[in-house]
């Protein structure tokens, strides 16, 4: 995934061997300390290999800045754009983003007990105030979205499926040091003012661009294809009840990260509905010929021959199995990016010591270095494919089903354009 976002925001790791009898205790070690949804997946007890990686909870390089205090922001951003795609059977899906309809299927199934008021599109935006939304409702409603670590321990963000207590004057209690170092109690005031300057931090590091180098020769995906808001962006509702229409999209610096991850996830550009029957085809072709699953590259390895294959972004179908796999295989990088986690770590730093070389960025009362990272890259399964396919259609048909149909009708009249209407006079 560096050839996508970039040397510096990719920590590739390395390889290391380990004694099996280590990795039978680590794992009886971690799970009691496992979220419940998560004891179900086990550790492999029987390979004595692991990737070595880098804390991503500490500024990087580590050696810098570390024996200063640490404060590190994951965000799951999630797919920041609408299906574009002809093969979209559902017009819904035009409309509104998969995050915001998939939303209130996770609230129906008892996963969450409050829909999020953040929608993908307002932070993808680059629009400062859209940002501004987006990550205040991360920090309402966090679910598994949003975490904050201080020196490496979590101190915000969800611990339970259920339920998200968003207590914003214990979180105003760890962070005023960062961004206030004069001493004082912490007012509810206090608490909006620290909240408000935490989210210009991660705003502004999220738009800066701290690769330099381009991210491999992938062509870009033209942002501008589909619509730039959703519908049911809390933050789109409230523009439309104060009569505005439009959503002002300022767009991402090319260099940032947002906009490398969101071009990495425009290579879904046939949709899951479009993108199925090619899968079905490329199955086909391997249930009679099982053997060249090594040759098509289906697991690996992911190497530069298989970058050289995800290059080609034509959407003419010539009917062979090269074609179907090359959009299977871009699908899974898309997939990938969609659901892969952004880490900003943040050190405070004097003016006469943060290095040149750093990136900083300024708040009222601090300046902090910082670094931004990528992780969560491994490529999604070939095989998740089929489930992609069905609970796409759970979440459009539950949608349609349970919510549209409860939307303040004004709301909806309000999108509508370009209609033929007929103004009927009655005599009073």
């Amino acid at each position: 995934m560096k050839q996508f976002f970039g040397e510096n925001y990719v920590h590739h790791g390395e390889i290391i061997q380990l004694p099996l009898d280590f990795v039978r205790q680590l794992c009886l070690k971690i799970q009691p300390e496992r979220p419940e949804c998560r004891c179900d997946k086990d550790m492999d007890t029987l390979s004595s290999y692991a990737m070595c990686l880098p804390n991503l909870t500490r500024l990087q390089p580590f050696r810098f800045a570390e024996h200063r205090p640490i404060l590190c922001i994951e965000i799951k951003p999630k797919c920041g754009f609408i299906p574009f795609s002809s093969h979209v059977s559902q017009e819904i899906k035009h409309k509104v983003c998969r995050y915001c309809m998939h939303q209130h299927l996770k609230v129906a199934n008892g996963k969450w007990k409050r829909p999020s008021k953040y929608c993908p599109l307002d932070l993808f935006s680059g629009n400062k105030q859209r940002m501004h939304f987006a990550l205040k409702s991360l920090l309402q409603e966090a679910q598994n979205n949003l975490k904050i670590f201080k020196n490496g321990e979590l101190i915000y963000g969800c611990k339970d499926d259920q339920d998200c207590v968003s207590d914003w004057n214990e979180l105003a209690r760890h962070l005023k040091p960062f961004f206030f170092p004069s001493n004082g109690l912490v007012s509810p005031h206090c608490t909006r003012t620290v909240v408000k300057e935490l989210i210009h931090v991660i705003t502004m590091a999220l738009l800066s661009s701290t690769d330099t180098c381009r991210a491999g020769d992938m062509k870009t995906v033209p942002i501008s294809q589909g619509r730039s808001y959703c519908e049911a962006s809390a933050f789109n509702k409230e523009l439309v009840r104060n009569g505005k229409h439009k959503l002002e999209s300022s767009g991402l610096p090319r260099g940032c990260l947002l906009y490398k991850t969101l071009q990495a996830q425009m290579l879904d550009m046939l949709d899951i509905e479009g993108l199925y029957p090619l899968y079905s085809r490329v199955e086909q072709y391997l249930e009679e010929f099982p053997e060249e699953r090594s040759t098509l590259q289906i697991d690996g390895p992911y190497n530069e021959a298989f970058y050289e294959k995800l290059l080609d972004l034509s959407l003419e179908d010539d009917g062979t199995v090269a074609f179907a796999l090359t959009k299977v295989q871009q699908y899974r990088i898309a997939m990938t990016a969609k659901d892969c986690s952004i880490m900003i770590a943040l050190s405070p730093c004097l003016q006469d010591e943060c290095s040149e070389q750093r990136p900083v960025v300024l708040t009222s009362k601090s300046r902090f270095t910082f670094s931004v990272s990528v992780l969560d890259l491994d490529l999604k399964p070939y095989e998740s494919i089929p489930h992609q396919y069905k609970l796409d259609g759970e979440i459009v048909n539950y949608y349609l089903k349970n919510i549209q149909a409860k939307e303040d009708p004004v709301m909806s009249n309000l999108f509508k354009e370009n209609e033929d209407c007929t103004l009927v006079l009655h005599k009073v």
